[in-house]
């Protein structure tokens, strides 16, 4: 298979399965329901909308701030405004191949500050497994807040079988790579080890920094933008301004799943949100009215960035 070819179904299947998710909602709604979806949006106050994008804006300040630390611990000194043009590049990125984002943000500080790419890879999946473990913490929390209604979603929606099956797939995969990885002596696997050093640095460098208080600061601050971004948008509808904030980190939760599963979550966030709190008694229409204010407000932002700090990296490096 062409390598072309690949790159193309990379960024078609999880657009097409976007686009179907959409398709198949759309058409499960009546007529009246669309109305009705339509008039949500009319009515919407969209001060509450601006203002969660305001909070997502601090979002990607800190987490273009929250990279320095690792990099200066490697030894390197890269400007500010060029970290933020990549985190908001990166942003964009992800909303045509899912993750793409990582490398593309490695690849720009290389090209423009000179810092070598594995290492500053190694920072980013860094900044991942810090996430990783800060998003597991309100998956935690949810579980204790809701732990009946979670488990009922999950399992309504994934047999127990899908899921051992699953894990016995991972669980496995798991085995065979330590295996290979500590065994074989393919060409291909020495070259990968040669580069993983560099990678290993630049992810215990989180551990080592002098400013490490700091970073985990940064790194729970994105997730309190994230979460208010959340937050603030329930108010944009009556229907939703009452929601307990519990109910609010559920949504949250399977909005962020949603994010991960299509093209920066389109057509997924919103069902995510209508399922979850229709869970809740809230009407399917409600919540995916509110689901796609909230999608379609930061997915502007997130292409509005991404396009003028492609333009802004270009002028401001011109020397």
């Amino acid at each position: 298979m062409s390598s072309p070819f690949k790159k193309t179904l990379k960024i078609a299947i999880p657009l097409l399965l976007g686009i179907g998710l959409i398709y198949y909602q759309y058409s499960s709604f009546s007529s009246e329901q669309l109305k009705t979806i339509k008039s949500y949006f009319k009515n919407a106050n969209y001060f509450y909308v601006l203002l969660s994008v305001l909070i997502s804006l601090f979002g990607y300040w800190s987490r273009a701030y929250r990279w320095k630390y690792s990099l200066q611990h490697l030894g390197y000194q890269p400007k500010f405004y060029n970290s933020f043009f990549a985190v908001c590049i990166s942003y964009l990125m992800n909303l045509t191949i899912p993750r793409s984002g990582e490398f593309t943000r490695a690849v720009i500080l290389k090209k423009y500050e000179n810092i070598p790419f594995d290492k500053g890879f190694g920072t980013i999946v860094a900044e991942r497994v810090v996430d990783f473990l800060i998003f597991l913490l309100f998956v935690i929390t949810a579980f204790v807040l809701q732990f009946n209604k979670l488990s009922d979603f999950i399992f309504s929606n994934i047999s127990p079988n899908k899921i051992l099956l699953l894990a016995t797939i991972g669980f496995v995969s798991f085995c065979a790579f330590l295996l290979v990885w500590r065994w074989a002596k393919w060409p291909i696997i020495l070259k990968i080890k040669s580069k993983f050093n560099g990678l290993i640095e630049g992810m215990t460098s989180v551990f080592k920094m002098k400013e490490k208080w700091k970073y985990l600061f940064h790194s729970f601050f994105i997730w309190f933008c994230y979460l208010m971004m959340f937050y603030v948008c329930i108010f944009s509808l009556e229907e939703t301004a009452t929601m307990s904030f519990d109910i609010v980190i559920m949504g949250f939760i399977f909005g962020s799943l949603a994010v991960g599963f299509t093209n920066g979550g389109i057509g997924a966030f919103p069902i995510s949100i209508a399922k979850v709190l229709l869970l809740y008694g809230i009407a399917e229409d409600i919540g995916t009215a509110l689901g796609w204010i909230i999608w379609t407000s930061q997915t502007l932002l997130t292409i509005i960035l991404g396009l003028t700090s492609y333009l802004f990296l270009n002028i401001f490096n011109k020397n």
